[in-house]
């Protein structure tokens, strides 16, 4: 039997073809190049699935070159029933947020520019008032997410000396990252305190020394512990480090400007009541329970922030003038709670009823080709997400599709909009807390292009 990859065509042979010239006429002919002989190595690790026809290797060629155009960022709908993945962004950002980026990318922007002294300003100002105004803080800066932001304070007020942690509070984030190596990063020597679960005021007080540069305080937002625990609650610490005369810094995470405890969600404070305790320093994320972009936000004593300001290290983590316009319009938004929660969208998908919910789904399902789909409603529950509210379940609905789970998963993945939701139970669960009543028509059409 001969070897099929002999009868392969050449390169320049594919190029010459009718149909594969006139790709190169809208796509670079280098590009389309690299297309065919990535065609042609794919065709020699597997032979027996060889375009054997023009047409056949012309379309074989066009369906790479749309892969390799495809941008690999791209809009998603979330149906995870997660409504702050990591993985898919974290917040989306409300309409004025949008707006206001769009106005300053559009052309030039008063970035670091006094408009009313006519002379260099600084970028610095632009968010500060406001965060001043909605937390009770002293000073303000923005860098670009909450790591880099403990990491500029601790480098800012403990460099080369102590800084004091409890056990119970080196927590590990996202992509396997762990606060604790964080730490280290910023030239603070991390002096860990107490157990896993159980940490005394006094512990952090025989841990003080003439070498000591700060007490940091981690919020343990991402996972709980319960049963024999014992923490220090943050006005005493703050109280046991002006007594040590160190500053504490309180990395309190999630960002909360609201208290959503009128929508089930209790537990986690507000940016007010992080600084009303008395920590020197607040860091906290932008993108999270926010609901602005991805930034790092310090609050506290005005002192410290402008020394954080001054640290060289500052400007390699500022942000750009597009992160402090959304920024900017997502705080104006907090100015009006109720207004918040209504134009914010991660506060709305997290305060939305679980009947809206459910009329939702049952108006999907109603408008979906029925046998064809073999779709239904069922109830379950959504989380946070974004390592806010761990043990938190949001009553949710969903719009549960039959069939091959797996096989309509990677379909609706693939899709022109691509929809991400969770298989359980052999079936394809659709979870609409993630999803914007407004995108209700788009998911629709995605599913019905998935299964046609």
């Amino acid at each position: 039997m001969s070897d099929l990859r002999r009868t392969l065509p050449a390169v320049h042979v594919l190029l010459e073809q009718d149909g594969v010239r006139a790709l190169a006429e809208r796509v670079p002919r280098s590009v389309v190049a690299e297309a065919v002989r990535a065609e042609l190595a794919a065709a020699r690790t597997k032979p027996a699935h060889a375009p054997t026809t023009e047409e056949a290797w012309t379309a074989a060629i066009a369906a790479r070159l749309a892969a390799s155009e495809r941008a690999t960022l791209q809009p998603v709908l979330n149906a995870t029933g997660v409504v702050l993945h990591t993985n898919l962004g974290r917040a989306p950002l409300a309409e004025a947020a949008i707006d206001a980026m769009a106005d300053v990318a559009r052309g030039f922007a008063s970035l670091e520019y006094d408009l009313v002294t006519g002379a260099r300003g600084s970028r610095h100002v632009h968010c500060a008032g406001l965060l001043r105004e909605l937390t009770g803080a002293e000073d303000a800066l923005i860098v670009n997410n909450c790591a880099a932001a403990l990491v500029l304070a601790l480098n800012t007020v403990a460099d080369g000396r102590e800084a004091i942690v409890s056990r119970g509070e080196l927590v590990e984030i996202g992509g396997s990252f762990r606060v604790p190596d964080i730490m280290a990063r910023s030239g603070a020597r991390l002096v860990e305190v107490g157990t896993t679960n159980r940490t005394h005021a006094e512990d952090y007080r025989r841990a003080c020394t003439a070498q000591t540069g700060a007490i940091v305080s981690v919020h343990r937002s991402n996972f709980t512990v319960d049963g024999f625990v014992a923490a220090v609650p943050t006005r005493a610490l703050a109280e046991l480090a002006d007594a040590a005369g160190v500053p504490l810094l309180y990395d309190f995470g999630s960002g909360l400007m609201l208290d959503l405890a009128p929508w089930g969600l209790r537990g986690e404070p507000t940016a007010r009541d992080a600084v009303a305790a008395g920590a020197s320093l607040v860091v906290m994320s932008g993108d999270k329970l926010l609901g602005g972009p991805q930034a790092g936000i310090v609050l506290g004593r005005a002192e410290l922030v402008d020394a954080m300001r001054r640290n060289p290290l500052a400007r390699a983590l500022r942000v750009d003038k597009l992160t402090l316009a959304a920024l900017q319009a997502t705080l104006r938004l907090y100015r009006e709670p109720s207004r918040a929660v209504r134009d914010i969208p991660a506060l709305a998908m997290l305060t939305a009823s679980a009947e809206s919910l459910q009329a939702r789904a049952a108006a999907l399902v109603a408008r979906l080709p029925g046998a064809r789909v073999g779709a239904r409603v069922a109830s379950t529950e959504a989380t946070v997400g974004g390592g806010a509210f761990p043990s938190s379940r949001i009553p949710s609905c969903a719009v549960v599709l039959a069939g091959d789970a797996e096989r309509r998963e990677r379909a609706l993945r693939d899709g022109a909009l691509p929809v991400v939701g969770r298989i359980a139970d052999g079936a394809l669960w659709l979870d609409l807390r993630g999803i914007a009543a407004a995108d209700d028509d788009r998911l629709l059409q995605a599913i019905v292009e998935a299964v046609r």
